[in-house]
């Protein structure tokens, strides 16, 4: 069955994908049924996307869906699965995916960027390409954030996946945003701040304000 909603991914890990994915909850919330699910976490000990999404985007229990892969040690899946003696296989992910409700729209976070690996032949763009949602790029504004993101694009395009946009993230950069959409092709959909704090608040303000404001994710939760 086909699901409505987008896949989060990034350039690199680290971006700022959790922040978005709570973000849209914020952009959202008001005019679609939205669920959040993480289907692979490592460095569980440390960090906890799930946990952080719940609180950062104010979501009720029936916005989460906190069924998936949870592996200590903040490194690759492929290799935290390797030292945990297991083994993610996309099928596995696939069959929860069947299991979870069908009647909202879904914001699916990736763990780290395109290319990482799940285990000795599966990516993490399989993964996307498996559950057939438009992926979302969460990129720097920084120096480098040109090729990466392009890079980024060129990998989900070349898998016949559609790229739905892009939302930067740390200080304003008018030029490469500017060369992003450009040679991309893609439309940048919000620049978002690193808060100092990072609150519930403040996220919203933001969200509501400056997060897509033309609407063109809408389409991926009718």
């Amino acid at each position: 069955m086909r699901r409505r909603g987008i896949f989060v991914t990034g350039t690199d890990t680290n971006v700022g994908k959790t922040v978005v994915s709570a973000a849209l909850f914020h952009r959202y919330r008001r005019q679609a049924s939205l669920c959040y699910w993480k289907p692979v976490q490592t460095g569980i000990e440390q960090d906890d996307d799930t946990a952080t999404v719940r609180a950062l985007g104010a979501c009720a229990e029936r916005e989460i869906f906190d069924r998936g892969v949870r592996l200590p040690r903040p490194v690759s899946p492929h290799l935290a699965a390797r030292w945990a003696g297991e083994r993610i296989a996309i099928a596995a992910l696939r069959a929860l995916w069947e299991e979870a409700p069908s009647d909202v729209g879904w914001i699916v976070e990736g763990a780290g960027g395109v290319l990482v690996p799940l285990n000795e032949t599966e990516l993490m763009v399989d993964l996307m390409r498996a559950l057939q949602l438009p992926i979302l790029i969460v990129a720097r504004s920084t120096l480098g954030t040109i090729n990466h993101t392009l890079l980024t694009v060129e990998a989900v395009r070349r898998r016949s996946l559609h790229v739905a946009g892009v939302v930067m993230v740390g200080p304003p950069d008018r030029e490469n945003r500017r060369a992003i959409e450009a040679y991309g092709d893609v439309a940048v959909l919000g620049e978002m701040p690193v808060f100092e704090p990072l609150t519930v608040e403040a996220l919203r303000a933001w969200a509501e304000e400056a997060l897509d404001p033309h609407g063109r994710l809408r389409e991926f939760w009718a």
